[in-house]
């Protein structure tokens, strides 16, 4: 059964239910109005015939007469029965019940209240009023004495005739509101499910024709169906990037491969026409194989931290002492490249962190700030604390890199400058290293560039005090296991690289 065909059935249920449940308050209603105007109705003829009737006191005995010209008797459907209180015997009945012979309902014990029954006599249905007879007895300590009952009985057909008539038309009208209910539903539910049928249809179209670029129609709603519509939208775009970005790696790590291993297969070529060996060729081949093993180390450090099985080692530490590590160990690199590295100004600053992890993060945002300054320029490092964090500049006096670019400089194998990088040695792979220990951290990392004037990395860490303050650490705590999903690459080719 078809969620529509249920979601119809349901609604009609629920409704007729509804109307079924009203329609037995309804019956139960009527047929106590009912029955509470023929109780009165019984009433008002018994204390008529009360009211003219004679009590007579013959020695202990109580004579009662009732006169025979009530008028109420002369109709078939009303009956009485007067029951002397001393003897139980009947005292006297209706004519139109003299063939009949025992009381209407039996008297089980002295009452002083009239009561109320229903009782059934040849297949006729009585309502009968048992009714006290009280006189007054001055003897009687209560001053009053129980000297018989009037059984009043009327026959109640006209009410079960209106019973019987209320429960045809209630259950004639509960089968046509079933079945009205039953279409309303049907209609109601296939307009408003026509919706999830067009964007159902369009969903399968998209994924048997592997068109992801499709997107599903968007009709400006603001209920659930337009927040699915917009979910599911946003789901092919990101299987779209997801496959794209596939399909990009796997042509980058191709590419990227297949460079050094060209290099390696003609030099050796080139030696093996030779007959010799070549410290040239040699030379080259093993920068080559370097350069692949930071690659292959690069993908397997990024494959890890996708898959969330690369842990930090958190403790900790002071900021400002691996700073200044990290900058006396470019000092080599950047005497080789005539770049300067100046510390502008470094404050002492505690963070929770890893410390290989920190310390990997600035050698690659240095380094890569020397290999893009031209000779004669500078890379400045500056630490310093701001309104509660660890704030490091790392800015270079390099070419700068222009707006267009800036926005995909985290993605994997990015480059501005494809040639440039390849020649540095870069893989494009730092900066995506970077921003996952930066995110790893919690922390912040921004980009400010101008072409021809350079670039400023802004890193921002909460300082150990606040994380504390915060709770965001546990004292004690000194080691914890982090996975962090990484930025996948950008849709779009790039020729530079920003690591």
């Amino acid at each position: 059964m078809s969620f529509r065909v249920r979601l119809t059935v349901i609604y009609a249920t629920i409704l007729t239910a509804f109307f079924l449940c009203f329609a037995g308050f309804s019956y139960f209603m009527v047929r106590l109005t009912l029955l509470s105007a023929l109780d009165d109705n019984l009433i008002g003829l018994t204390e008529k015939v009360v009211s003219s009737a004679e009590v007579f006191e013959q020695g202990s005995l109580t004579v009662m007469n009732f006169p025979e010209d009530v008028g109420i008797f002369q109709s078939a459907s009303i009956f009485m029965i007067v029951v002397d209180g001393n003897t139980g015997q009947i005292a006297s009945r209706s004519e139109n019940l003299k063939a009949y012979q025992g009381l209407l309902t039996n008297i089980e014990t002295t009452f002083s209240d009239p009561e109320f029954k229903t009782i059934e006599i040849n297949n006729q249905t009585l309502r009968v009023l048992t009714y006290p007879l009280i006189v007054t007895d001055p003897k009687e300590a209560s001053g009053e004495r129980l000297v018989g009952y009037i059984q009043m009985g009327q026959l109640m057909d006209s009410v079960q005739t209106t019973l019987q008539q209320l429960s045809v038309i209630m259950i004639v009208t509960g089968g046509a509101v079933f079945v009205f209910f039953l279409f309303m539903g049907a209609g109601t539910t296939h307009m408003m499910l026509r919706p999830l049928a067009e964007i159902t249809s369009v969903a399968l179209q998209i994924t048997r024709a592997d068109d992801l670029s499709r997107r599903i129609p968007d009709r400006g709603r603001g209920d659930e169906i337009g927040d699915l519509t917009m979910a599911l939208n946003q789901t092919f775009e990101r299987l779209e990037n997801l496959f794209r970005s596939q399909q990009r790696l796997l042509a980058d790590v191709s590419h990227e491969l297949r460079t050094p291993l060209t290099s390696i297969r003609g030099n050796l070529d080139l030696m093996q026409r030779m007959g010799e060996m070549d410290e040239d060729s040699i030379e080259i081949m093993q920068d080559e194989l370097k350069r692949m093993s930071r690659l292959v180390g690069d993908l397997l450090l990024l494959a890890r931290a996708d898959g969330g099985s690369t842990p930090l080692r958190k403790v900790e530490m002071e900021l400002d002492t691996v700073v200044l590590d990290v900058f006396r160990q470019v000092q080599p690199l950047a005497l080789e490249q005539e770049v300067t590295v100046k510390m502008t100004g470094i404050e002492p600053v505690r963070i929770y962190g890893d410390i290989d992890r920190i310390r990997q993060l600035l050698l690659i945002l240095v380094d890569n700030g020397i290999k893009y300054t031209n000779a004669g320029g500078s890379v400045n490092l500056n630490l310093s604390s701001e309104d509660g964090r660890g704030v490091i500049l790392v800015k270079d006096t390099g070419p700068g890199i222009s707006e267009d670019h800036l926005p995909y400089i985290f993605d994997r194998f990015y480059r501005v400058d494809k040639a440039r990088t390849r020649h540095l040695g870069g893989s494009g792979l730092g900066l995506s290293i970077a921003h996952w220990i930066v995110k790893a951290h919690q922390a912040d990392i921004q980009v400010t560039s101008e072409v021809g004037v350079g670039t400023t990395f802004t890193l921002s860490f909460e300082i150990l005090e606040d994380i504390f303050a915060n709770g965001h650490v546990d004292e004690g705590d000194t080691e914890r296991t982090t996975p962090i999903r990484l930025p996948l690459p950008s849709l779009r080719s790039r020729n530079r690289n920003a690591s």
